[in-house]
């Protein structure tokens, strides 16, 4: 009996990769594992695509919502126990993901992709799918990070619910934060809208506010600390006016000074509008052929759980299309030439 091995230069045997997807054109390449990044794996996988999704954190957002109550299905979940569910669905179908990675940019033609990843890595892909979310600004003072899911939210229509009759207040200025103070006035006994500066929201929304029994509004009053040990207990407030330093109590603090679409890495490849936000067309295809975008990424007023997820499901569904068209000039290209 004799054994023969297959040596390569660079020393040792010649073995499939471990990852095989690194060497292979790869159909859909989803970035982002959030509700609608891996919607659009699982939709994609399901349609017999080649599909990889890469993310810095599997979940995403949805991780630091404590509790989901306005998920079909679902009478409430927790965001981790969501995230997980969507993990496991993934999983099942084989779905290769490269975690904890980011993407450097994106670059190619019509036909082909390269996804380049910060750690040297290209993934070549005929399709691309951005599903990279958005981010909640921060107020950025003491205690935000550490109650953040202990009476800190950022979302009302969310979390809202969880503070049925209790006192609420409200960060930011904006139509943001008042819409979130009118919502809120609807489900807690007391919410108090408290901002650094003057109001910004539009003149009807602060009109419909104004008319509410059981709100507050406290202006020229920057936040300087979140209190509270296991859970919000209040916020220590300063006075512009008087530079007299006061501690306005409630069991909740919901931050609503805007959000930031994490989409820094294709500044000048993708259009995007004034917030940074990806502009789609009506098939979710950003301004690249063969590149789509879904969830709080894409421009829309909207930032939910279900419109991500469906968001998701439409995009690999689009590029799924795209797809077919190329393949489909391509083997036409050849039967002319034949």
């Amino acid at each position: 009996m004799s054994l023969s091995f297959d040596l390569n230069l660079s020393g040792g045997l010649n073995r499939p990769p471990q990852k095989p997807y690194l060497e292979e054109i790869q159909d859909v390449t989803v970035i982002g594992a959030g509700p609608a990044g891996l919607s659009a794996a699982i939709y994609a996988k399901r349609k017999g695509l080649k599909t990889l999704v890469i993310a810095t954190r599997v979940g995403g957002q949805v991780l630091d919502t404590s509790a989901i109550e306005n998920y079909p299905g679902f009478s409430s979940i927790s965001g981790e126990e969501l995230a997980k569910q969507f993990r496991n669905h993934a999983g099942s179908l084989g779905i290769p993901m490269e975690q904890q990675k980011e993407v450097a940019g994106i670059t190619g033609g019509e036909s082909v992709k390269t996804v380049s990843l910060k750690d040297g890595s290209k993934i070549r892909s005929r399709s691309v799918i951005i599903a990279t979310g958005s981010h909640h600004k921060q107020l950025g003072v003491p205690g935000e990070g550490r109650l953040k899911g202990r009476g800190v939210a950022y979302c009302a229509i969310c979390d809202g619910p969880l503070f049925q009759d209790r006192t609420v207040i409200v960060a930011g200025g904006g139509n943001a934060a008042v819409e979130a103070v009118i919502d809120l006035s609807k489900i807690a006994q007391k919410v108090i809208l408290v901002h650094r500066s003057q109001l910004r929201a539009d003149d009807i929304l602060v009109k419909r506010m104004n008319q509410l029994n059981n709100v507050e509004v406290h202006l020229e009053t920057p936040i300087q600390e979140i209190l509270g040990d296991k859970m919000v207990e209040g916020v220590r407030v300063i006075q512009k006016a008087t530079g007299k330093e006061n501690v306005i109590k409630g069991d909740g603090v919901f931050v609503e000074i805007g959000y930031q679409s994490n989409t820094k890495v294709f500044e000048g490849f993708l259009d995007m509008n004034d917030k940074n936000e990806l502009i789609v067309d009506n098939q979710l295809q950003t301004s690249i052929p063969g590149v789509f975008a879904a969830g709080d990424v894409i421009e829309g007023p909207y930032k939910q759980v279900v419109i991500s997820a469906g968001d998701g499901a439409k995009a690999a569904l689009a590029a799924n299309d795209y797809i077919n068209h190329i393949q489909s000039g391509e083997e036409n290209k050849n039967a002319n030439i034949n």
